[in-house]
């Protein structure tokens, strides 16, 4: 559909409620963005917000049109000097525009309460970033990366947002911010707080998964976010015809349960009152809803882009429902303004992109020595609460760790699959539903990267998050959640993202190909990610404890044959900072042997009845990883043997082996070796799967070897 002439409303009634009176809250209160009026030159310069109230209350179509027809001409105009910007060099990436798009930016993000609501909006809704906080000289320094960029240049252009006051920045992985709005939203409004949330999708977004799974568990859960689908008609070059085949994507809401609308994005007043609408609606049943907005794309998909694709009759009739002159005429129409009066508005709208321009342009490039990049957030662990248990399996030692966390920490949740009444696959979450509840423990819809990213927005809203993968290998479901968005949080928003996640791996329970990996190997490889794997009851309390308490997303990896064969004392004494160091089991002069998860064991076994002095060790923490006990370890013994259960290409014993060779290698007597199952998929008859792991005998083979081969 090229034309908007004959988009109507459609879709499930809204609630009927009448707006409240326009003059209702005209003073300022905390949902009130204080700035200078619009219709005054003088006030408008620096001033780039106009005063204007926020659900739930409403402005009239006058008020309205009075704020809205100079955010959307700023937009305009700002993007038109983006556009010159980058033709001149001055501006990197990829810059992309709102042209056609205004109406829907400012409409739909009018009503919402700057810093309380839940927000991710896109790359073109400029005019809605300015209207929740953002400034045009912050904005312009962004697309400059320069060295008052808000996100310390180290984000793309469009990239940006503030997740402190809840304006969650995109990534370019469409859908994946949807996530993120609901599981902020459900944390706010756990903690009492009247919220909402927005989540922004384009029209190519809705074919991908993350938007099923985020509409499902907002739905399920009860969340109430307003899932704003801006319909340009196009995604990049590839047209509707090929993304959808219903007649509204609205009307996908009947399958979730919820009500949906379709209306016209250009009309930015029906925007607006759609958006109150649909406010007022899920106020009443806390379910989400969502809106269809039919919009333009005057533009190619960014300034590399010349649009030859859209017909140039298409292009012809968009040109005319240009939304921008279409304010202009309705602020005179409804506002009575003069042409003076409207001229001295646009003038002001010019000077105050002027002013933020002439600020930007002279701002330095950033300094590389002086810019402290970093991945992880600065961790001051604290003094916890010591624990004591006797004779625990390591099954065990996950729930007592669990149900400790829930107890002393309010704002600490569980969520995975079949975590609630049955107590999580392998039963360690047993006992914790009945005793903290179903706010405290919740059992989630099949939909493991929107539970990721449903962690990271509510850790965003000081919720701490622990979610369990019912096996480690569901966790290749959430890569770009995890391993792109997650791990990479801290760097681009400057925000910690405490995240718990719990991965049951490893093989030996015949449970085949899928239910058998480990993947610390795969996980170890995303910057941002700290992994911790324990082999021990103590380990695994302490892993779980300190990886809940760290401000960083944490990995904890528990083997499952392990969880109820192996037993021992929990004795933690509270400190969290002692936690993070390799493990060493056994003394020796030999060699040095490290070992990942169940591997520990079978290495003890070995080390316990060979005559070599043995010495084994396990890292515990994979990432970021303390190398340095291990090399003084070879460096007294000669020799390196490493351990893993998983194939040599998966794992990560040839990184251990790398950093000691480059660290240590004039100190080996003999060539480091890797102990590891073939680079296959994991066999299921009980038969093949334990020829496939290594056992002791393989590893006691190997020590032999390396003894006898400088002796």
């Amino acid at each position: 559909m090229d034309s908007h002439t004959d988009i109507k409303r459609s879709g499930t009634p809204s609630t009927g409620r009448r707006p409240l009176p326009t003059d209702a809250g005209r003073v300022a209160s905390k949902d009130s963005l204080l700035v200078g009026g619009v219709r005054a030159r003088s006030d408008f310069v620096g001033r780039h917000l106009p005063e204007v109230v926020r659900f739930p209350q409403r402005l009239s179509q006058a008020e309205y049109y009075a704020a809205a027809y100079p955010l959307m001409l700023l937009s305009r105009r700002m993007e038109e000097r983006l556009l010159d910007l980058f033709k001149k060099g001055y501006v990197k990436g990829t810059v992309t525009d709102s042209w056609g798009n205004e109406a829907t930016a400012v409409g739909m993000t009018m009503p919402l309460r700057a810093g309380r609501d839940v927000v991710s909006i896109w790359h073109r809704d400029l005019a809605g970033h300015l209207l929740l906080g953002a400034t045009p000289y912050q904005l312009f320094c962004q697309y400059m990366a320069n060295a008052e960029s808000p996100t310390h240049a180290r984000e793309g252009n469009c990239h940006h947002g503030d997740a402190a006051r809840r304006r969650f920045p995109m990534m370019s992985h469409l859908g994946k911010m949807t996530s993120l709005v609901v599981g902020g939203t459900w944390a706010a409004r756990r903690d009492g707080e009247d919220v909402f949330g927005l989540a922004v999708l384009g029209d190519g977004a809705s074919s991908t998964g993350e938007i099923h799974e985020s509409l499902n568990l907002a739905s399920v859960q009860k969340v109430p976010v307003l899932f704003l689908v801006e319909n340009n008609h196009y995604s990049f070059s590839t047209p509707t015809s090929f993304q959808y085949h219903c007649r509204h994507l609205a009307d996908r809401a009947h399958g979730y349960g919820i009500s949906g609308y379709t209306i016209n994005g250009l009309d930015s007043w029906e925007v607006y009152t759609s958006v109150c609408d649909a406010l007022e609606t899920m106020q009443a049943t806390s379910l989400p809803v969502i809106l269809e907005c039919m919009t333009l794309r005057l533009n190619g998909h960014a300034a590399y882009d010349k649009g030859d694709y859209v017909p140039a009759e298409t292009k012809k009739r968009w040109l005319a429902q240009d939304p921008v002159p279409a304010a202009r005429r309705k602020l005179i129409e409804t506002c009575g303004m003069s042409e003076v009066d409207v001229a001295d508005m646009e003038e002001a709208v010019e000077e105050e992109i002027r002013s933020a321009l002439a600020r930007a342009m002279p701002v330095g490039r950033p300094d590389p020595l002086g810019n402290r990049m970093s991945v992880f957030a600065e961790a001051t662990p604290p003094k916890v609460k010591p624990y004591h248990s006797p004779a625990v399996k390591n099954g065990e030692a996950v729930g007592r760790a669990l149900d400790y966390l829930l107890e002393h920490n309010p704002n600490a949740f569980l969520m995975g699959l079949d975590v609630g009444v049955y107590g999580s696959a392998f039963k360690t979450c047993k006992g914790l539903f009945e005793r903290h509840g179903p706010r405290r423990v919740l059992d989630m819809p099949v939909c493991e990267s929107a539970q990721v990213g449903f962690a990271l927005g509510a850790s965003q809203i000081d919720a701490r998050p622990i979610m369990e993968f019912q096996f480690a290998d569901f966790s290749t479901e959430v890569g770009t959640q995890l391993g792109m968005n997650s791990s990479t949080w801290y760097f681009r928003t400057g925000r910690p993202a405490p995240l718990l996640f719990r991965l049951p791996c490893g093989g030996g329970l015949t449970m085949g190909a899928f239910h058998s990996g480990e993947f610390e190997g795969l996980w170890s490889r995303f910057p941002g990610l700290k992994l911790l794997y324990p082999a021990t009851a103590q380990e695994t309390f302490e892993a779980l404890v300190a990886g809940f308490h760290d401000p960083n997303p944490c990995l904890v990896f528990e083997h499952k044959q392990l969880y109820w064969s192996r037993s021992g004392e929990i004795d933690f004494d509270g400190n969290l900072s002692a936690v993070w160091r390799p493990r060493r089991y056994t003394e020796g002069t030999d060699l040095t042997v490290v070992a990942f998860g169940a591997m520990v064991h079978e290495c003890l076994a070995v080390a316990a009845r060979s005559p070599r002095s043995i010495e084994v060790w396990n890292p515990f923490v994979l990432q970021p990883m303390d190398i340095g006990p291990i090399l003084e370890s070879v460096v007294k013994t000669g020799r390196l043997l490493v351990v893993q259960e998983c194939g040599e290409v998966q794992g990560l014993g040839d990184r251990v082996i790398s950093l000691v060779c480059r660290e240590s290698l004039g100190a080996l007597k003999c060539p480091p070796r890797l102990v590891a199952a073939p680079n296959l998929p994991i066999p299921f008859a009980p038969e093949l799967e334990s020829n496939h792991r290594p056992n002791s005998q393989r590893i006691e083979a190997a020590v032999e070897r390396m003894v006898r081969e400088d002796s």
